[in-house]
């Protein structure tokens, strides 16, 4: 077993491992099925490397066992049911097989003849095919698979998609499957021996070309060191890491969320894996559109500026002179799921909000009319688990009414800021921010507000609020980046009981 990585690797016969990777040793089917599976404050993660899986087997108990002892089995018992008759993988054979054609078109001398593709870990043993491989792994989580390819009369097709027998391995392929296996356990060649090696594994899902990220680089390399000061490794994920969640013990969101967008499926699946995330399904959906927010916001009682759900199919002259009398003008229309600014117009005038309604209109049912409400900056109160973390004034850009000033060149001018420490906000500022972050969650949150002299209002509530190097820590610094991972920590245990 390697303790670093906490996997516990099982064959059916000692003679069936070849190789010599320090740190791992091991264990037979017959002593895994035996045992008496000892207290352990996480689960293990089961690499289930016997020879045969069908129904009632070795293979198939061992999976088993690891399941009903608490640990994450590869392939779990799904998975091997999964794979125990074509009829039951059928369903993923028509997506497969399109992206092995595509493949083979792209491809300056194409095979002509049946061949085997020998997935690893999720690595294809020829590289022409890892997109192939990368997707059958992704649906059917074997260690070692083979997909057994045909040309047919008009078109390749997938025969078969078995799993591979671990003692069958020889040569070149012996030798892929350790470089596969170092890659899955993150285990490089050569690596320095912590004599504390972590306990506990997080992803942080972040996307190094985003724009409006919600982290810049400085933020993701302090995360990372403040993690490992706390024995977190901490590893950068992307949008096609989907499969690899279930490698870690929780999840971070550094990513702009949306529910139309696979930072909603990388949550949903964190939370059918059982590790904790942030931010939550739960959060996103009653952050990302302010429709639902202001309702909530609205049943809450909590103060925010006047506010009116406009709906397209009963918008007209009617129900604009009701806008007019209620809010007056200025006034501001929004898109419901807009962010950093955007989806977001000020009318000064019938016309221009007419204007405004048929843009926003044009992609939402719904949008939202709202006072105009001057100030010369806004609060941003970090609030995580229910307790402020860091609060920020973001002035509004100069020359403008918002934060940040879209072009239509897709530049962009943000207003400047000042972070301030806890103790120096305006209680009723803080009490406003809490208030308003729990009736959404305990995750992390940044609620917006406004402060003038009828009194603080809040403006919405980000579920994944920026934390950049520079701004948000400017009063904490690297602090802040340990509390966040010491929440983390304490969700971790809290799962783990």
């Amino acid at each position: 077993m390697s303790s670093p990585t906490r996997h516990l690797i099982v064959v059916d016969r000692m003679s069936d491992w070849q190789w010599q990777i320090p740190g791992i040793t091991p264990v037979p089917a017959k002593e895994f099925l035996t045992r008496r599976p000892s207290p352990s404050l996480r689960p293990l993660r089961v690499l289930n490397l016997c020879r045969r899986y069908q129904y009632l087997s070795g293979g198939y108990y061992c999976s088993l066992l690891a399941e009903a002892r608490g640990d994450l089995p590869m392939p779990t018992v799904a998975d091997i049911l999964d794979l125990s008759r074509k009829s039951l993988y059928a369903f993923a054979l028509p997506e497969l097989e399109k992206i092995l054609r595509d493949t083979l078109k792209r491809l300056g001398e194409p095979p002509q003849t049946p061949f085997d593709l020998n997935i690893f870990f999720g690595h294809a043993d020829d590289a022409r095919f890892q997109r192939l491989a990368s997707e059958a792994f992704d649906i059917f989580r074997y260690p070692l698979l083979r997909l057994k390819l045909i040309p047919g009369k008009e078109r390749w097709k997938i025969k078969a998609i078995e799993p591979l027998g671990l003692h069958k391995l020889k040569g070149a392929q012996a030798e892929f499957f350790e470089q596969a296996l170092r890659l899955h356990l993150r285990m490089p060649k050569r690596r320095k021996i912590d004599p504390l090696p972590p306990l506990f594994d997080l992803a942080i899902l972040w996307d190094a070309n985003e724009k409006l990220s919600p982290s810049n680089e400085g933020a993701i390399h302090r995360f990372i060191k403040a993690g490992a000061a706390l024995r977190i490794d901490v590893a950068l994920i992307g949008a096609r890491d989907y499969h690899r969640i279930a490698e870690f013990d929780a999840l971070f969101l550094r990513e702009t969320t949306a529910l139309n967008h696979h930072t909603f499926r990388f949550a949903r699946k964190a939370e059918a894996e059982g590790i904790p995330v942030i931010d939550d399904c739960k959060s996103m959906l009653r952050c990302t559109n302010k429709v639902y927010m202001w309702e909530r916001l609205n049943r809450m009682r909590l103060p925010t500026p006047r506010t009116i759900v406009l709906d397209r199919v009963t918008f007209d002259a009617a129900e604009v002179r009701r806008i007019e009398e209620q809010l007056g003008y200025p006034m501001v229309l929004k898109i419901p799921d807009g962010s950093f600014s955007r989806g977001m117009f000020k009318a000064d005038n019938r016309a221009r909000m007419h204007e405004a309604a048929a843009a926003l209109f044009a992609h939402s049912r719904l949008i939202l009319a709202q006072e105009f409400m001057y100030t010369a900056f806004d609060w941003r109160i970090g609030i995580l688990n229910g307790k402020p973390l860091y609060a920020c004034q973001y002035r509004v850009s100069r020359g403008h009414w918002q934060i940040v000033k879209h072009r239509d060149d897709g530049s962009m001018d943000a207003g400047g800021f000042e972070t301030l420490p806890i103790e120096s906000v305006p209680p009723e500022v803080l009490t406003t921010a809490m208030r308003a972050a729990s009736t959404i969650g305990d995750g992390l949150y940044g609620v917006d507000l406004k402060q003038n002299e009828q009194g603080v209002f809040v403006i919405e509530i980000n579920d994944n609020p920026n934390i950049d190097k520079g701004i948000e820590d400017k009063v904490l610094k690297y602090e802040l980046y340990s509390e966040i991972m010491r929440d983390f920590i304490r969700r971790i245990e809290a799962t783990r009981g």
